[in-house]
């Protein structure tokens, strides 16, 4: 019986996740209000008075590993969590949706498609006459993107430096409107590309040598500067600017609600924390270390015997089970990360929650239930993937970022004709792809953007390591192991 209710848990964790990234990929035909004559003073009714009639707040946010994004099959993400805050606070529904297309985004808004547009906007005079702005959420600036030299050329310190430079950016922004100010300023010669793509996917592509600038604002720079610290953002093209949300510009009693709300939320610790937690918080991607490569001890970590039996059980090899640990939590039982998962296993809350785990359970415990988690996930590809090795890896991979998205990278490559079966070299690089709106809006696709790139360093990691563990705990090493913990124990006679 409880085995069943894990697996029931277990799937309305990957269910749950699911339903909102289908509900958020689509916007709905049907508007706040049927006339925006309704929102004149005179027709007595509010746009706050609507809204709460249908009991929900509709707003529109966009996918990137700041603003919300589905970790784990739980969703997170300033902005995400932000909303949040502000949909209890009005005692509402909060219903969302997904788009990075700014047009796209205040034609909605002023159709009366959604409520409330929360996204990084920069507050200009040309928006300020389409759109009312809530009161400033944080300050920035602007900043270009550009890799550091391994050659030794200077990087562009000077804005006048930026004359001949062919900088790119996502059509519409307010980075292109300050790039063709700069360039006038300088006299011309900066090189604008304005493209579909969001100021993320263009930072991934400087880092991958693919172009050479690009523009985003300063707190994502940096955060996007701890997974590709071949990038530099230290570069200003701006001075500082109030970023907010926009309503529609009749709108005055919802923005008064949510004015009141965010001058009050921004004084609160709690605001404090969220800040830290999403732009202060420089979490890296782990590596390997040496310190559990010890002749001497035979071991890889003090919970050798329970690794051994929880893989025994689930039909893994331990070094392997141990190569996850190491990665997870680095054999620490009360790590907790930065999005709330904890323990050796790293089980995010509900998924821990539906084994009986808690932050107080022993190492044992949390073994046991991330152990059963990824048999859980095994059985999932079995029929799919006959080959264990390979299998091996997409287990890996959902552990770290879902099953749902592991699936949709599936299909597309599938749809692409690549093999969907196997990882290395084919279904990795199609999840690389969910974090391009070309892909995650691809019809087969049902669980919207990833950040694939984590768990494409996430499987390598495991698996090299595993490597390493292989080699060093094998049988011959460990005769040699047991001959020297022998000499050291004697000598200590």
């Amino acid at each position: 019986m409880t085995e069943t209710l894990n697996i029931r848990a277990l799937i309305l964790l990957i269910l749950v996740p699911v339903m909102l990234s289908l509900g958020s990929c689509k916007r709905g035909n049907e508007t706040r209000f049927r006339d925006l004559e309704q929102l004149r003073p005179e027709n007595r009714i509010t746009h706050m008075e609507l809204i709460r009639q249908a009991g929900e707040l509709k707003v529109v946010t966009e996918y990137n590993s700041i603003s919300y994004f589905l970790y784990r099959g739980q969703p997170l993400g300033f902005q995400y969590e932000m909303l949040q805050g502000l949909a209890n606070h009005m005692n509402l529904a909060l219903d969302v949706s997904v788009s990075n297309d700014l047009t796209r985004n205040f034609s909605d808004l002023r159709e009366g498609n959604v409520d409330l547009i929360a996204m990084n906007l920069t507050v200009t005079a040309d928006r300020k006459s389409e759109v009312a702005f809530t009161v400033p959420l944080l300050q920035t600036r602007q900043v270009l993107v550009q890799r550091k030299s391994k050659q030794g050329t200077a990087l562009v310190r000077n804005q006048l430096d930026l004359e001949g430079k062919t900088v790119y950016v996502q059509r519409g922004s307010v980075y292109e409107a300050r790039l063709r100010s700069l360039s006038d300023e300088i006299g011309g010669g900066i090189h604008i590309e304005e493209v579909n793509m969001e100021a993320e996917q263009l930072i991934q592509r400087v880092a991958l040598g693919e172009i050479n600038y690009t523009v985003c604002d300063e707190n994502v720079g940096l955060v996007n500067a701890t997974y590709f610290p071949e990038l530099d953002v230290a570069t200003a093209i701006s001075f500082p600017q109030h970023v907010a949300w926009a309503v529609h510009p009749r709108s005055d009693s919802l923005l008064k609600v949510v004015d009141q709300w965010i001058t009050s939320f921004r004084r609160t610790d709690q605001y404090a924390i969220l800040y830290h937690k999403y732009f202060n918080n420089r979490h890296s991607y782990r590596s390997i270390h040496s310190e559990y490569y010890t002749l001497g001890s035979g071991k890889i970590s003090r919970f050798d015997e329970i690794i051994r039996k929880e893989s025994e059980r689930i039909g893994w090899d331990w070094r392997l089970l141990a190569s996850v640990i190491y990665q997870e939590s680095r054999f620490n039982p009360e790590a907790v990360s930065w999005a709330g998962a904890f323990g050796l296993m790293q089980l995010m809350p509900i998924t821990a929650g539906s084994y009986g785990i808690t932050l107080d359970s022993p190492p044992e415990e949390q073994i046991r239930a991330g152990a059963s988690f990824i048999k859980w996930l095994d059985d999932r590809f079995d029929e799919a993937i006959t080959d264990p090795d390979e299998r091996i890896k997409f287990v890996l991979a959902s552990y770290n970022i879902g099953l749902g998205h592991i699936q949709d990278a599936r299909r597309l490559a599938e749809r692409y004709e690549a093999n969907p079966n196997r990882w290395f070299g084919s279904v990795d690089e199609w999840l690389l792809k969910k974090s391009d709106p070309d892909y995650y809006s691809d019809p087969v696709v049902r669980h919207g953007f990833a950040r694939g790139i984590e768990t494409y360093n996430f499987v390598r990691d495991i698996m090299n390591r595993y490597e390493h563990y292989k080699n060093i705990m094998n049988k011959d090493v460990m005769k040699l192991s047991q001959s020297v913990e022998a000499v050291r124990s004697t000598s200590l006679q």
